[in-house]
């Protein structure tokens, strides 16, 4: 009977843990390579480009250990060893800057860093620095139309894929998402910027098929993106 309230109690603080930290919102990622687009398009990229990303999330509702983060954003870029997501080669250790949003008080901004963290997994293991500016991130379309603005750090702008969008005629979504989503589509980045000092580079890309948007819920086992077209504007 001991061990049964034991095993119970147990069970109980799982859910109760759980319960602390679930949040679901918008997710949007950029790359400094294409994500859809042709097999001889990525191998030319391949240990070339790609070894940069920025990922921002809009916490829609939901708290990370204890704490209520609705409505606050995050961003994290990074500069990887390696092209991210080939599989032949090791971006680890990468380095990574954290953009905080400026509303949150010192117990959100601690528990949004740990949930960035969470997310990022070994992608985000050496933070370079953690700044407080605003974030904004607004998704207008589920078909891919979105933007996010860090600050003065960082910036995304991005449109659907559409038939233009063919450049060799076999395109598929060659790269998944580099954190955990549950509904996610490639999309055309209009804008992919990073201003800031602390990576030792910086760049400025427009109209590359280098972006992911879609949704993000912790509660949910994250799901891969399917390897078709997704139109949209």
């Amino acid at each position: 009977m001991q061990r049964l309230i034991s095993l119970a109690l147990a069970g109980l603080s799982l859910l109760v843990v759980s319960a602390q930290a679930q949040v679901s919102g918008a997710y949007i990622e950029t790359r400094t390579a294409d994500v859809y687009t042709g097999q001889c398009f990525a191998n030319g990229e391949v240990n070339l480009t790609g070894k940069e990303a920025i990922m921002a999330w809009q916490i829609d509702r939901g708290s990370w250990d204890g704490v209520a983060l609705d409505g606050l954003s995050a961003a994290a870029i990074v500069r990887a060893k390696a092209t991210l997501g080939d599989p032949y080669a090791d971006p680890y250790p990468a380095r990574s800057v954290l953009v905080i949003d400026d509303r949150a008080t010192a117990a959100q901004e601690k528990a949004l860093v740990a949930f960035v963290h969470h997310q990022g997994g070994a992608l985000l293991a050496n933070v370079e620095r953690v700044e407080r500016q605003p974030v904004v991130v607004e998704v207008t379309s589920a078909m891919g139309r979105a933007r996010m603005q860090a600050g003065n750090v960082a910036s995304i702008e991005t449109r659907g894929v559409n038939s233009e969008d063919h450049v060799c005629g076999n395109e598929v979504t060659f790269y998944q998402p580099l954190t955990p989503v549950q509904q996610a589509v490639p999309a055309v980045a209009l804008t992919d910027r990073y201003a800031g000092d602390a990576l030792g580079e910086t760049w400025e890309l427009h109209g590359r098929r280098s972006a992911f948007v879609g949704t993000f819920d912790t509660a949910a086992g994250a799901k891969e993106v399917p390897e078709h077209m997704h139109h949209g504007g």
